[in-house]
Order: structure tokens, then C-alpha cells, then sequence
């Protein structure tokens, strides 16, 4: 710990002993003796120090820990901030100085340190979409990106970082996807906790979110989702279970919809039952801004902090839980418990004794750029790369003449996705004016051209740029071009989602008739998930860039020159077809805001790839798919079970001429008729592998037993039945490259998987 920090812990532990502190110098000069308090002790653990501590506590102060404020002014809801908190900022609670107890100062999101609009902008570096880092299927690049943006909260003076999306893509349309990590639970589980694991290494907290089936944003706040027990633990639940294990939150975010019917953040099976007595949960559960409607059954049934304030309808744990705890309608054990939670989550992950500087811009920017720009890199999905005139277009050749670029305002920056994640870039936004005038606006472009970086990349190519408005004369451009490089987009937010998986503002018009105009065309995609692509025979390459963030012009223009061999997979299916979807619509009508309805998850645990295959629909592009510059070959693949853990051992091999990265993707496949899974097979497993041409490795997993059991609600167990299952080396869903058959023996697992 810095000296600094020492000091200033000194200082507000000591404050008991009836002689304060003044000073720093007060603190270090060695004439006075200093009075430790027994919770400042880190000798003890957590769970003693958080008792400690509560035995000092009054009543209104256990109470200011269980609501937070909006850090921003809200006039239309005649609000001022705490002067305490910091401007533009997602939230603020108020410690107990005199017993060292810090405020919390809470920013959001999982992909930067955002900042709310108004005057002054806090500008930071941003990370691609949490649907790119999920693309990367390497938990590493997940860990790195998750610890940058956490050193840029505590620099920036919070303490609470709001990150750790992992709602499941059961949705395609939903305008929050490109925040979460994908349709699988093992995948984005283990991603978005590598993510959480590497906020929560500076010190500071982060959240798990949004728990629970916040799955789209059409009416969040009014529907209900209908859901069978066993098939929410062997999906969504699973998915932030995993989470929740690798990266250990300080805090859960409860979400704005209702789930069979109860709010989510007053539901007690999700809290209460899931959250809490069987995964053990011993953090806090905070509510979404805006979603708490309670107060006694919102403190019995598990919300441990309202948040946001002034966005519920009313101040829920202020004067009214004061009140409830006094007339005993919720128990003063209760509120230690609600109060107890974030303080033992403060000393557990040393905020309490790690107290954040005052905000700053002391960051590497040029370090974190890189970092974001490796994640950018590592999920760009090459998705076709065809032949054309006997040649490929990617990467670009050397020698090309005349590139035409068209669209999305590649001569300036790289899009991102909208809403409370949203992070500005150092710079200013590379164009103004774009998008809505309120939230969840505007359209933001980072400054980081990918038509610059080309041409530093090709200094004796002529690169021209047409905005793509009018098709004619974009189409002439092409015409005259040796390479056309379409960069299309699709804008997505939180709070809105898409009315359907087309590209908008008629660029599937345009890709047709540039692509008609030169074969030799090549489209970049910079969306928030899955779109629908008629135009695709037509054209010779598609790249999937998502949003790439801070640096995402310089990894794009990497990936087509060839400096970077793509080696992203795709984390969700594309559909052929919107009819292909459970809900060919989006439950509810945006026309209708305060409408409620359901949402009949009829589908189970049958999430994407997995209601595919169920169904027999061949998909545009299938889950775990992308391809590369180089080929690979798999081989000697070996399953093997000892004390009922299923290992996996095979060898990739680069059959290629450059260096590469692979996903070797298992899949596991019941062939016992008595086991009736939601789908036809499964996700076991993945590793991600760097090879150089020519070298070969050996890569052994392991699979979670949960992934091949089956849920038993009666008694909460996993329960694998006997029999014979097949394990499926492949390189996507739809792409199995060698397989080989074992033998379970059955088992019974407990809640945990153990």
C-alpha cells in the first residue's frame, strides 16, 4: 500500500480515540501513539472485521449505506447531486468517516469509465464491445481489459465500477447485446468473470449484472418472464453463476423486469433462494436505477441497496425502511445484513483499505489504447473470404492502386454502442450531432480512422471516401476502383431495441449495388450483434468488426492488411431468417411504454445455437464460427474420465504459411435416449491457440460436470445419467472435425457442480 493511502486510512480509523487527526503530518510525526481500531486490523477476515465494525454503527448510519444517489444533476426531477459525489458520474453513497468507512463513488460500465452528458465530459479509453471481447473466446484478453478500465475508475476517484453484463442472447434485437458476452453460458460466463476478476484487481468493486433475465429492452420495465425453473438454472442462471465464481463480485445489480410475475429486485426465489443461500453469495444486491418498488418486501425478499435515487418512484429506503426497522416489519438483524453485506464486500476486496485518490487524469492513455486495440483485434470474425477472379481480397495486396472506402464515416472513426455504457473518447467524438438529443444519445464515433490507417498501410494506393448516401455516385466510385471496402453499421443502444435484424438507412441497397458494380468488394460490419445479410453471394469478404472501441480504426486496418491474422469466433448465431427465432417479434410495443405483458421463454434453455439444432435451422453463420489466414488441422483427440471429471486432450497443428490463432471448441453429445437435454449437444469446452506455421500443441481440458447434467429442482442437484456421450472436436457448431465416445457413470452433483 502507498504511503498516501496508509495515511489517510490512519486518519479515519483513529478519529475514535477522541483526538483526531489534522493532518498527514499529524499522522506520521512519531511523538503521538496511534489507536488502530480492531476493524482496521487485516490480520482478521472479512466477515470479523464487518461485525466489528456493525457494533459501532448507528442505526441512520447503517441505513445511509443501503441507498445511493445519482451522481448527476436531474432537473426534470427538481435534483441536485451530493456535492460530495462526482459531477456526471453514475452514483454516489454515503460512508461513515468516523469509523473509516469510505463513500462510495459508482461509474458506469463494463466497457470504460462512462460519463453521464452535461458540461463537462469525462473522457477515457473504451473497450470494444463486451460482444468482441466475448468474440476473442480468450478469458486472458477478457482479465486485461476488465483490469484497464478498472485502473482508470480508481484514477478517476470511484470505487464501484457497474461492469459485469453477462445477460444471455436470447434476443438477437435486444439493444443492450452488444454490452453482454454472448449466447452461451459457459462462454460468456467465463469471460464476463475473467472481466469482473480483473476490475475487482485494483481494488475497487465491480457488479454482476442484470439479474436476472433482463434479456430485452422493449417494455424492461413492465414484462414478465415466464420461465421453467430448471431450464433458468441450465442457462441464464448458469451463465452468471460461472460468472460469479471465477470473478467473485462485490455487488449484484438486480434487474428492472419482473420474473414469473415478481419484480426482480424483490423477488426472493432469485435473491434470496439463487442468489444467496445456494451460490452463497456474500456481497450486495443493488438495484437498477430505477427498479426498486418497495420497501418491506423489497429489504425481506434480498435488495440490500436502493440505487439511483431519484429514479424510483420513491425514496424506498430512506424514511420508509427507517420506519419498517422500528415497527419491526423488517428486523434490525435484517438491516446489519443489508448494511453487513457491502461492508464485508468493501474489506474483502481491500476498498476499505485501498482508499481511491481524488479523481485525476494521471493514465497511460497511449498503454490503454493498446489494450483495447488487442481485444479489438482478437474479435474481429473474418466471415467469408472467397476467391474473387481467382484471388482473395484479404488481407489486401501490397501492390493494390485504387481503394475505394464507402461509409459509416471510416474517414474519421469507428462507431460505439449507445446508452449508460457509453464511454467518450480522448479527443472528442470524431463526428457531432448524430443520434438522439437525449438518452439514450448521442451516436457516438471514436476518432480512430480506419481510412487513415490504411493509408499509412498503402502510401502509393489512391484511397478515396464516399459517405455512402447517395448509391449512385458511390457505385461510380466503385466502378473505378480496383478495391471497394463498404463499411456498414448498425447503431444499438440501451433502453431500445432494434425493430428488426436488417442493416438500417438502406445499406443493404447499397452493398447490392456496389458489390454489382465491382466484385472485388469487401464489407466491414460494425454492429452491436447478428444481422441479415441478402447481399452476401455478391460480395467477395464480410469482416464482423462489432464496436471496436478506443483504437478500433488501427485494428481494423491491421486485420485487412494482414499484420493481424483474425482470430475472433463468433459468440452468437447469425440467423438465416428472423422467422428462424423463437419470437420472429419483439414481445411488446414501444408505442406503448407503460403496457405490461409477458414473456414466454417457451424455448427452456434452448438459447441460440441450441434452439437451432433443436429445430433443425441452418443459421447465416453458426456459433463458434471464423476464419483466418491460415489453416488448422486437429488430431489425437482422447477423452478421459478419473473421480468423475471428464478430461479432453487433442492437438491442433497450423497447416498454414503464417502465424495464427485457433478456437478449438468442444462439444459434448448425449447418446443415451433416456437423457433428454434441451438440445441436441452442448458447449463443454474451449482453449485459444497461438501456433506458428508448422507447429503443433497439445491442449487438455477439463469439462464442468454441470454441462453434462441435467438440473433436478425437486432437490437441487445436477444429476448425470449413465450412459454413452459423444465428444465433438470441431471448430464451430456447425463444423465437427473428429469425435470419439465415452462412458459416464452416473453422478450426483450438489447446487455448486461439486
Amino acid at each position: 500500500m502507498k504511503l498516501a493511502n496508509k495515511v489517510s486510512l490512519i486518519i479515519m480509523a483513529c478519529t475514535l480515540s477522541g483526538a483526531p487527526f489534522t493532518s498527514a503530518q499529524d499522522a506520521i510525526a512519531p511523538p503521538k501513539k496511534l489507536i488502530v481500531q480492531p476493524w482496521m486490523k487485516t490480520n482478521i477476515s472479512a466477515a470479523e472485521r464487518t461485525q466489528l465494525v456493525l457494533q459501532q454503527m448507528t442505526q441512520d448510519e447503517k441505513l445511509s449505506l443501503v441507498v445511493s444517489y445519482f451522481g448527476t444533476d436531474a432537473p426534470w426531477k427538481n435534483f441536485t447531486r451530493p456535492a460530495e459525489s462526482h459531477p456526471q458520474s453514475a452514483g454516489f453513497v454515503y460512508g461513515v468517516p468516523r469509523l473509516g468507512i469510505p463513500h462510495l463513488w459508482l461509474a458506469d460500465a463494463g466497457l470504460g469509465v462512462a460519463s453521464q452528458a452535461g458540461p463537462n465530459i469525462r473522457e477515457r479509453t473504451a473497450l470494444p464491445s463486451g460482444m468482441n471481447t466475448a468474440a476473442t473466446w480468450n478469458p486472458q484478453v477478457g482479465f486485461e481489459g476488465g483490469a484497464m478500465i478498472g485502473a482508470e475508475a480508481r484514477a478517476s476517484g470511484f470505487n464501484v465500477l457497474l461492469a459485469g453484463s453477462v445477460n444471455l442472447v436470447r434476443e438477437p434485437r435486444n439493444g443492450r447485446n452488444f454490452e453482454y458476452g454472448g449466447e452461451d453460458p459457459l462462454l460468456a460466463g467465463v469471460i464476463v468473470g475473467e472481466q469482473i476478476k480483473g476490475v475487482q484487481s485494483n481494488n475497487i468493486v465491480s457488479t454482476l449484472k442484470h439479474f436476472a433475465y433482463n434479456d430485452q429492452e422493449t417494455g424492461r420495465g413492465q414484462l414478465s418472464v415466464t420461465i421453467d425453473e430448471a431450464a433458468g438454472r441450465m442457462s441464464d442462471l448458469l451463465a452468471l453463476q460461472i460468472a460469479n465464481e471465477i470473478g467473485n463480485p462485490g455487488s449484484v445489480m438486480c434487474s428492472y423486469n419482473r420474473v414469473n410475475g415478481i419484480y426482480a429486485c424483490e423477488n426472493e426465489y432469485l435473491l434470496n433462494e439463487v442468489l444467496k443461500k445456494d451460490w452463497g453469495f456474500k456481497g450486495w444486491v443493488m438495484s437498477d436505477w430505477g427498479a426498486t418498488h418497495s420497501t418491506i418486501p423489497a429489504a425481506n425478499n434480498g435488495l440490500d441497496q436502493q440505487s439511483g435515487l431519484p429514479f424510483d418512484a420513491a425514496a424506498y429506503f430512506k424514511e420508509p425502511l427507517k420506519e419498517a426497522v422500528n415497527n419491526g416489519w423488517v428486523s434490525p438483524a435484517r438491516l446489519d445484513d443489508m448494511a453487513g453485506r457491502v461492508l464485508h464486500a468493501l474489506f474483502e476486496l481491500g476498498v476499505m483499505d485501498n482508499p481511491v485518490p481524488a479523481p485525476s487524469n494521471n493514465i497511460d492513455f497511449k498503454k490503454h489504447g493498446l489494450i483495447s486495440q488487442k481485444d479489438a483485434e482478437e474479435g474481429i470474425v473474418l466471415l467469408k473470404n472467397d476467391p474473387v477472379k481467382n484471388e482473395k481480397l484479404l488481407p489486401i495486396a501490397k501492390g493494390v492502386k485504387k481503394i475505394a472506402i464507402i461509409g459509416s464515416h471510416a474517414n474519421v472513426g469507428v462507431l460505439s454502442g449507445g446508452g449508460s455504457s457509453q464511454v467518450y473518447p480522448l479527443g472528442g467524438m470524431a463526428v457531432k450531432g448524430l443520434g438522439p438529443k437525449v438518452f439514450p444519445g448521442p451516436t457516438v464515433y471514436f476518432p480512430s480512422s480506419p481510412m487513415k490507417a490504411l493509408q499509412a498501410r498503402y502510401p502509393n494506393a489512391r484511397i478515396s471516401f464516399d459517405e455512402g448516401t447517395n448509391i449512385e455516385t458511390a457505385a461510380k466510385l466503385a466502378l473505378e476502383s480496383d478495391l471497394v471496402l463498404v463499411f456498414a453499421n448498425q447503431w444499438t443502444a440501451e433502453a431500445i431495441d432494434v425493430p428488426n435484424l436488417s442493416l438500417p438507412d438502406n445499406q443493404d441497397a447499397l452493398i447490392a449495388k456496389i458489390s454489382a458494380a465491382n466484385s472485388k468488394t469487401v464489407v466491414v460490419l460494425q454492429t452491436g450483434g447478428a444481422v441479415l445479410m441478402p447481399w452476401l453471394n455478391n460480395v467477395g469478404a464480410v469482416v464482423q468488426a462489432w464496436y471496436p472501441g478506443t483504437n478500433g480504426g488501427e485494428a481494423i486496418a491491421r486485420v485487412l492488411a494482414g499484420e493481424v491474422n483474425p482470430s475472433g469466433h463468433l459468440p452468437i448465431t447469425f440467423p438465416a431468417s428472423e422467422k428462424q427465432l423463437p419470437r420472429p417479434v419483439v414481445d411488446g410495443d414501444p408505442k406503448k411504454p407503460d403496457e405490461r405483458f409477458d414473456v414466454n421463454y417457451f424455448e427452456g434453455a434452448a438459447v441460440g445455437y441450441k434452439w437451432f439444432e433443436l429445430k433443425n435451422h441452418q443459421p447465416l453463420f453458426p456459433f463458434g464460427f471464423g476464419l483466418s489466414y491460415t489453416d488448422f488441422a486437429y488430431s489425437d483427440l482422447k477423452a478421459d474420465v478419473k473421480n468423475g471429471q471428464l478430461s479432453v486432450s487433442f492437438s491442433v497443428k497450423n497447416t498454414g504459411a503464417v502465424a495464427g490463432k485457433d478456437v478449438a471448441q468442444i462439444y459434448i453429445a448425449s447418446a443415451n435416449t433416456k437423457t433428454k437435454w434441451e438440445a441436441p449437444k452442448r458447449l463443454g469446452a474451449f482453449q485459444k491457440v497461438d501456433l506458428k506455421p508448422g507447429e503443433t500443441t497439445t491442449v487438455t481440458v477439463n469439462v464442468d460436470p454441470r454441462l453434462l447434467a441435467i438440473y433436478q429442482s425437486k432437490d437441487k442437484t445436477w444429476k448425470i445419467t449413465k450412459g454413452e456421450y459423444e465428444i465433438i472436436l470441431a471448430k464451430s457448431t456447425a463444423e465437427p472435425q473428429t469425435s470419439v465416445k465415452v462412458k459416464l457413470p452416473a453422478r450426483t452433483l450438489d447446487i455448486k457442480g461439486k
